[in-house]
């Protein structure tokens, strides 16, 4: 049953999808951690692939950037795909100097000031949660793996370059908890929650406004590999 977005067919995804931004990551996270994995969908290069892990069936595609792309491949993954949980594997700034670079940090719940949720559904807050069973089995994942993890409320922003001064960050970390920032996490968790499906968020840092260290393009494609792990062990 294919999309204008996915050429895959019933049965080609997994129950459980690793969702990375980039869809070179996705590629990179299939061709190194994924046995027999096999391509399901390259419909504007937005790459999706199946394999097994363990033995365990697992998908991995990007999402692309923002709130509107994620938005769409996965409320298709979750409503016509028959997918179960996805995990979004992303890149983060930290606001917090608690955050250092390659930290892995799990999302506790999204904050974000997109009307995403209002329009889609009708949902009027501005904080979404992930799914607790899920988070659950990231933290138990983690443990076993020995990777340090950091826990908070992330900033899901619809704005990369903002206008302004550095004081909205403050507002974020002392009004909202927010340590660290991303741009798609509130829009997945809000498909989760009205389709009645599961979603987390595992996000390594790449850059700090605290410190304005960053790492390259390269280095987010290839090098966040703790989080790529935790959610490999972690999925059903």
């Amino acid at each position: 049953m294919a999309t204008p977005h996915n050429t895959a067919e019933k049965g080609q995804i997994a129950k459980t999808v690793l969702m990375p931004g980039d869809p070179l990551r996705a590629k990179f996270i299939a061709e190194t951690f994924l046995e027999n994995p096999v391509q399901f969908n390259s419909v504007r290069n937005m790459f999706g692939f199946t394999g097994t892990y363990q033995g365990k069936p697992i998908s991995v595609m990007g999402s692309g950037m923002g709130m509107p792309s994620i938005g769409i491949y996965s409320y298709e993954l979750y409503n016509l795909y028959d997918v179960e949980n996805i995990i979004r594997i992303g890149s983060a700034g930290a606001y917090s100097a608690d955050l250092k670079i390659y930290d892995v940090v799990l999302a506790t719940s999204a904050y974000s000031e997109s009307s995403y949720a209002k329009t889609q559904s009708g949902f009027e807050g501005d904080h979404i949660e992930p799914s607790a069973a899920l988070n659950e089995r990231i933290r138990k994942a983690a443990a076993a793996l020995n990777i340090p993890l950091h826990e908070s409320c992330i900033h899901s922003s619809d704005v990369f370059y903002r206008q302004g001064g550095q004081e909205y960050i403050q507002e974020l970390v002392e009004k909202h908890g927010c340590k660290a920032v991303e741009m798609e996490s509130f829009a997945l968790f809000a498909n989760a929650k009205v389709l009645g499906k599961k979603a987390a968020c595992l996000l390594t840092i790449s850059d700090s406004f605290v410190t304005n260290e960053e790492t390259t393009a390269e280095e987010r494609q290839l090098s966040f590999t703790n989080m790529m792990k935790i959610a490999l062990e972690a999925a059903e």
